[in-house]
């Protein structure tokens, strides 16, 4: 079952016609209206005319995650205010968000692909989609929620959080398709169970869970408490948000979208491209948003491309699903995590040490934030009161700047390892 057939089956030869085409208009696009690449591309002796085939997207510079930030917030769109009619941002290293703008074709082809992906996973406009990702700045509830709608599926926008009534629409509602984070859904499964609900006399066919790194382990038991097939969803605010890549019933890799999205597999140490089947950081160049294109754009991603014919009939390649970074970025509730983040925070409190650990834990099916900090001596004493109180500042502007509570734990000055090399500033006792 396929939203767009056509586009969706395409042989390869016509598929790679169709990038080149809509790359060339991209490279065009972004030299004229957006001053970094222009520079960028001159710098290098780039001009539009020099990408003929896709081969040469290797002369291309990478765009990373910094050059976003230089930009910030405007600085890389290609398309004036006015022509944009929605902003997302994702958090970033120190307060400052990554900012992604749409046009209304942008949001048009981004609720197509949400559609897409729905019926990767049998949706229909029969369904009932209770979409508990989180709603905002985050792409996730409102990329999900048009998506669904574009389908003619029945949408019930609860968001996140609230579980008993989650749990209770979900009944009454008669929801066939659930979206949220696989540790949410977990987390709702196991609330379930606890009241005594039968899943297995819920009308639930589908999950569709992303947002976060998960496992074969963790779908088995996705599929065997919630009773529904669990399938993985993938995408990033910077390309788009969810709906760059989905998986299908084959249950062997995402399809990343090709007459949207051109992936490569870099080394992420040197930047070569690799060749299909080799692990490798992921890249993405943007071909048909208008407003925030992209051009080689570092995921920082590990993942390996698999171009070979998937049972389903879609000729787009997959994906197989994210095994780590090559950043020292977290993944907590779906929200990015940087220590930088936390670094920034402790320099504002003079009563505490630049020495910190982020422990990350999974308690029941939920992760869990805790950073340990160190007092500065000349504030460390047993006045309980005065660290709580320490504490307690500390954890509501860790809250403010990462998106998500933290337990801090204030210890003792030279607690934590020190080391002559990079300091290891994670704990990840997780076991996705």
């Amino acid at each position: 079952m396929y939203w767009d057939r056509e586009n969706e089956t395409l042989p390869r030869e016509k598929l790679q016609i169709l990038q080149l085409e809509k790359l060339q208009l991209t490279i065009e696009r972004v030299y004229r209206n957006v001053p970094y690449y222009r520079a960028k591309f001159t710098e290098m002796g780039i001009k539009p005319s020099s990408i003929r085939s896709l081969e040469d997207m290797r002369r291309l510079p990478f765009t990373t995650k910094q050059d976003l930030r230089d930009n910030y917030p405007f600085g890389l769109f290609a398309v004036p205010m006015s022509d944009v009619v929605r902003v997302h941002a994702s958090s970033g290293t120190t307060g400052k968000p990554t900012v992604v703008g749409y046009t209304k074709n942008d949001i048009n082809i981004w609720a197509e692909l949400i559609a897409r992906s729905l019926v990767c996973a049998g949706g229909t406009k029969f369904d009932v989609v209770q979409n508990a990702y989180g709603y905002g700045l985050f792409t996730g509830g409102l990329g999900l929620h048009y998506g669904a709608e574009r389908l003619g599926a029945a949408v019930v926008p609860i968001s996140g959080g609230n579980t008993q009534r989650q749990l209770m629409l979900m009944q009454d509602f008669g929801a066939t398709i659930l979206t949220c984070t696989p540790s949410y859904a977990l987390y709702l499964a196991e609330e379930g169970q606890k009241m005594g609900l039968d899943f297995k006399k819920l009308p639930l066919k589908a999950g569709i869970f992303g947002a976060e790194p998960w496992s074969e382990r963790m779908r088995r038991q996705l599929e065997e408490k919630l009773d529904l097939t669990a399938l993985d969803i993938y995408g990033l605010s910077e390309i788009m948000g969810p709906g760059v890549a989905m998986e299908c019933p084959a249950k062997e890799g995402m399809h990343i979208f090709e007459d949207h999205f051109i992936p490569e597999i870099i080394d992420p140490d040197t930047g070569e491209v690799l060749p299909p089947g080799e692990e490798g950081e992921l890249v993405i160049t943007t071909i048909t948003k208008e407003a925030f294109p992209l051009i080689r754009y570092r995921t920082r991603d590990i993942t390996r491309l698999n171009p070979e014919p998937c049972p389903c009939g879609r000729t787009h390649v997959r994906i197989r699903r994210i095994t780590g970074r090559s950043d020292d970025m977290l993944i907590i509730r779906g929200v990015n995590v940087f220590p930088s983040q936390v670094e920034s925070v402790l320099l504002e409190f003079g009563e505490t040490e630049p020495h910190y650990l982020l422990v990350v834990d999974r308690k029941g099916s939920l992760d869990q934030l805790e950073i340990w900090v160190e007092v500065a001596e000349q504030f460390f004493s047993d006045k309980v009161r005065q660290l709580e109180e320490l504490e307690h500042r500390l954890q509501d502007r860790i809250q403010s700047v990462l998106g998500i509570s933290a337990r801090v734990k204030l210890v003792e000055p030279n607690t934590i390892p020190r080391s002559e090399g990079k300091a290891k500033r994670v704990v990840d006792r997780r076991e996705i």
